[in-house]
């Protein structure tokens, strides 16, 4: 069974058509292990039409800007300001009260 690819990409046959599961996992079973690449060999990512970067886009995706409220920052920054001013006095506050330690 094969499939068109819309994407333009070819298959290994030259063709826009992709192998289908069965055709894949007869040729990884008839594949030997120990195989050298041929010099013509072609990169994945540039088979695949992937990006330049370094780190595929579905293992490392691009960070998306934040969205929704932004009361968060201000509380977990007052927070930490406060945890480290605790500290600074040499008070500990393990238990939920303020102590010298």
């Amino acid at each position: 069974m094969t499939v068109t690819d819309d994407d333009g990409r070819r298959g290994p046959d030259g063709t826009g058509a992709i192998p289908g599961e069965d055709e894949l996992v007869e040729l990884a079973l008839a594949a030997h292990p120990m195989t050298v690449p041929t010099d013509d060999a072609v990169p994945m990512a540039e088979y695949l039409g992937g990006g330049g970067g370094l780190l595929p886009d579905w293992y490392m995706p691009t960070p998306m800007r934040r969205v929704g409220p932004r009361w968060r920052l201000p509380i977990v920054l007052a927070l930490v300001a406060a945890f480290v001013a605790i500290e600074a006095f040499g008070l500990c506050s393990t238990f939920g009260q303020v102590v010298p330690a």
